[in-house]
Formats: C-alpha cells, structure tokens, sequence
C-alpha cells in the first residue's frame, strides 16, 4: 500500500505493510507487544500495537495480543503499568492505561466483524470498565490509578480522563453488540462528559504544557462541533509547527509522530479532512530506511530522538492513515459523525 493515492484526493506515501511489519517482527513469542525491541511494556500502547496490527492485516497476530491481555489482567480488572518480557515492573493500576482494551476490541471487530471475538472478549472488557469506573469521583472525572498497595491516587487527568471516555463509548458498543445493557456505565459515560466539557477544573493536575491536554477532548468526541474548533483554534500555536508537526511539550524543541498522528485523528475526528491531510504530510518522510516511523526529532537541528523504532508510534500512523484514507472499516471509528450516526455506536 506504498505511494497510492486512495480517497479525499490525498496521496499516502507511508509504507504501510512495512509498519505493520515492524509491530509483528517486535512481538514477542507470548504475545506482548513492547515499545521497542528489548524496551518495557504497558498495556495502553501494547493494544495500540495491536491496532496497528489489525490495521496492517496481522489478524493472528493481533489475536495474540489480545490473550496477551486476557492472561496478565488482574483480578480487580486492571493491569500493571509497566512489564518487560512478562514481568511486571511497576505495579501502579492506572485506569486510563487499563481501560483501554475496549478500545482495541471494537476496532477489530469493527475490521473483522466476528461477533464470537465480542463474546470471547466480553469477560476482559467488562472487567476493565469496571475498574476504571470504580475510580470515578462524584464529579465526575476519573481518578488516575491505585498504587501498588491498593491506595486511590486520586489525582484526576484531562488526558487519562478524556481517553477513558472513548474507551467508555467502545465499551458501550461492545455491551449493545451483545444485548447486555450498561446503565451504570452510560451514566458514567454521562458523569464524565460533563466534567471534560463544563468542569475542567475538576482535574486537579495541570498538563498544559502538553499537547495531549489540548487535543485529546476533541480526540475523544467529548468536545464537538463548534466546542472542538474553538479548542483546537485556542491552542494552535503553541503547539503546531507548521510544516513541521506537533510539539509533544509547548516549552521544548521536540514534534514527535505520535502527537501529530493523534492531531491528525483529532482533526479527521472534526471531518476537517484537508487540515488533516495537510497536518499529515509533514510526517510522511520521518522515515528510517526500512520504512518505519521515527519516534520524534528535534527543531530547527532535525536530530531524530529517540533512535528506537516504537511499535506504538508506528501503530498511530497507521491509524492517522486509516482516518484520512479508509484503508479499513475501523477507519473512522474516531470520527465525531460515526458515534452520532453508525450502526455500532452506543449512542444510537
């Protein structure tokens, strides 16, 4: 799928088979998915993987994946933050890094359309929802993680906050595939909404140097239509380096890919499909020579930091593609106009 020019009138020049190919060559034998060859894992970006994965075709392998998740989750339904070859290496309980599953199982199905996968996958799934909104303060936001003791850190994220509603939102659709009705789940759903939309200072840490802050509610589908331009409009040049990418911190001289990929998705999400592809074109030739993304480098001096070549980066391109290009069926499954009109959405 390298160098065609497919839907929106936009040329993709990404090598998709050989990022996909990257991800599978870094799985391991048991199915984790680290950042990087003999780098550590967390579950967030090891089931971004596995959507790279789907997306690139790997189907097997992305089933791997997901028993990967199945045989590390813990009892309470979430898993550790970090682990290396199996390991677990920092037993923080994040919500946003355990919810995200949800996310992972309906974009495959949503690809392969195999309703036995839901089934199979219904026990995990449900147990991480459950987790992640048992740490939901009356206010709505989400508090961050247990630590290792089992102690609520109830610091509250805008970022972690706003990612847990898409989980939610896939979640929501995975239970409707079923017939399993979710009340406490969408009033959850609803709770958190609220809090991203009318009560931000309900996050009680501050990430606004990150850019992630800044796009991630629109990214989500909880700021939309006139409430998700004025968000990004506020913030575009602090963050956005045109004809460069996206800072990862406004302060610093570093755009990584996976900001801008993420950006891109947001701004599909909007339907601003030529900002978009505009956005998406200054990182098409951060490539190393086997057709993988860099991680992220430096400006004005171009220095590529770091050199490793990350599953979870290259993951993100693929779906920024998807988004512009409809390689796939999941294509659109952060679009703002799917979760009000597709068939599968929790909110039809």
């Amino acid at each position: 799928m390298n160098l065609k020019t497919l839907g929106r009138k936009q040329t993709l020049s990404l090598n998709i088979d050989s990022i996909a190919e990257l991800i599978a060559k870094t799985q391991l034998a048991s199915g984790e998915i680290p950042w990087s060859l003999n780098d550590k894992t967390d579950p967030w970006d090891h089931v971004e993987s596995i959507i790279g994965l789907t997306i690139g075709g790997y189907i097997k392998e992305a089933r791997l994946g997901f028993e990967w998740m199945i045989h590390n989750q813990l009892d309470n339904g979430a898993w550790y933050a970090s682990y290396k070859k199996g390991v677990p290496e920092d037993k923080t309980m994040d919500a946003n890094l355990s919810s995200y599953i949800s996310v992972g199982v309906f974009h495959h199905f949503l690809i392969t359309k195999d309703i036995s996968f839901l089934e199979y996958m219904w026990p995990t799934v449900k147990s991480a929802i459950e987790y992640a909104v048992s740490l939901q303060a009356p206010s709505g936001e989400i508090y961050w993680a247990k630590s290792p003791d089992y102690v609520t850190d109830k610091t509250a994220l805008l970022t972690g906050s706003s990612s847990i509603y898409m989980s939610l939102k896939c979640a929501l659709s995975i239970a409707k595939q079923l017939n399993k009705p979710m009340p406490a789940w969408e009033k959850a759903l609803t709770k958190l909404e609220e809090a991203i939309i009318y009560r931000p200072h309900s996050f009680n840490v501050t990430k606004s140097r990150f850019s992630m802050d800044w796009f991630y509610p629109v990214l989500s589908g909880a700021l939309t239509g006139d409430a998700a331009k004025k968000q990004i409009d506020k913030y575009w040049k602090k963050f956005v380096v045109n004809g460069m990418g996206i800072k990862c911190v406004s302060d610093e001289p570093w755009i990584t890919i996976a900001e801008t990929s993420e950006f891109v998705l947001a701004l599909a999400a909007m339907g601003n499909f030529s900002l978009a592809g505009i956005v998406f074109s200054w990182i098409q030739n951060k490539c190393f020579d086997d057709g993988s993304c860099w991680c992220g480098f430096t400006y004005p001096d171009m220095i590529i930091w770091p050199e490793d070549k990350m599953t979870w980066t290259n993951a993100v391109a693929l779906m920024a593609a998807d988004a512009l290009y409809d390689l796939t069926p999941a294509g659109q499954i952060f679009s703002h106009n799917f979760w009000q009109e597709s068939e599968f959405s929790c909110f039809v």
